[in-house]
């Protein structure tokens, strides 16, 4: 047995005397011969390599509230003299520093809009078309009775024109733009009660459109509640789209309807659509309004067998037409809107009245 297995464990005896330490010179003998204990205590010692001292705390400076998301800088990093401290506070300057603002008007800020001058005088939030609208929808009043005057294919070219019109301007005047999918998807759904109605013949009319609006609805539906929209988006967008498909589908009532009627209800839309455009009193324009429908569907009425009764029948037909113009007037939309929900709405609403007073009438 060898004499370092023999001999007992000494804490004071250094079994690497005299050989090389970390960090030290070769020949250098870190404390001496022995350890620690025989040191002088009048020599300093020191340590010249690596050392990892778990017992070393480093001192992190918090950040401020503004600076969380900030990687932290080094304490000893200096900075440029002209380069400004990030997130110093500006110093408080006098009270005349502050910026001044002018007086609000509500006459010459071309900055709001015609909705918030009108709020702000204290006027209605609500302005109609104009001429120009209301001209294009007495044209394509003029092209659905002339169509239904021909036979129901010639009638189905300005109906179809009507009915994307529709789905365009609805979801337009509801604030959604783009709506390429909900604006397709409504006119996919015009379209196809066109064509069932087309392949059942208007005497089942009804079946045609209320079966095509009730397998829309539950289309729409469908898609809605895959979508990945928040609740509330989803729910806007299930209404808007229920009811653009809603009046495209309705638009339909058009071909459904009998002929004479359409011939009727077209003229006397275009006729209350041009009175209402007219620079009148708001009560006084109403009125004139609806007369100018019933004038229209007399007259229309003496080349048709209604005749006399196309009054009625031109007095309903205007009032739906007024209630879509109204819709399309509401909050100062924009002049998309008008071009839009402000042509196609009138003759929209209307196809009811067309349909259920035609068929009362005939």
């Amino acid at each position: 047995m060898s004499s370092d297995q023999q001999q007992p464990y000494d804490p004071g005896h250094d079994p690497y005397a005299g050989r090389q330490r970390y960090g030290q010179p070769q020949g250098q003998v870190y404390g001496g011969q022995y350890g620690d204990q025989y040191q002088d205590p009048h020599v300093t010692q020191t340590w010249e390599g690596q050392t990892w001292d778990t017992q070393y705390q480093p001192v992190v400076q918090p950040l401020a509230a503004d600076t969380a998301y900030l990687p932290p800088q080094p304490a000893t990093q200096a900075m440029p003299p002209e380069t400004p401290v990030a997130h110093a506070a500006p110093a408080a300057g006098p009270a005349s520093a502050a910026p001044e603002y002018s007086t609000p008007t509500t006459g010459g800020n071309a900055r709001i809009t015609d909705a918030q001058r009108a709020r702000a005088e204290g006027r209605s939030p609500i302005i109609e078309p104009g001429m120009q609208p209301a001209a294009l929808t007495a044209l394509l009043g003029v092209l659905l009775a002339a169509g239904a005057a021909v036979g129901p294919y010639a009638l189905l070219v300005p109906l179809v024109l009507l009915q994307a019109v529709t789905a365009a301007g609805w979801f337009r005047l509801n604030g959604m733009w783009p709506a390429r999918q909900g604006i397709a998807l409504a006119f996919a759904g015009g379209l196809t009660a066109d064509v069932a109605l087309l392949a059942a013949g208007r005497e089942n009319a009804p079946a045609a459109i209320l079966g095509t609006l009730g397998v829309w609805v539950l289309l729409t539906l469908v898609l809605q509640l895959r979508s990945h929209a928040d609740p509330d988006e989803r729910m806007y967008g299930l209404m808007a789209t229920v009811a653009s498909a809603a009046l495209t589908v309705v638009a339909t009532g058009h071909l459904g309807a009998a002929p004479d009627a359409v011939v009727v209800g077209g003229v006397a839309v275009a006729a209350a659509v041009l009175a209402r455009a007219l620079p009148l009193p708001g009560a006084a324009s109403v009125v004139v309004a609806l007369l100018a429908a019933a004038g229209a569907g007399i007259a229309a009425g003496g080349f048709t067998d209604l005749g006399a009764s196309g009054a009625l029948l031109g007095l309903g037909a205007g009032v739906c037409a007024l209630v879509g113009l109204r819709a399309a007037s509401y909050d100062y939309p924009s002049r998309f809107v008008h071009m839009t929900a402000g042509v196609a709405l009138p003759l929209t609403a209307a196809a009811p009245a067309v349909y259920l007073l035609g068929r009362a009438l005939a």
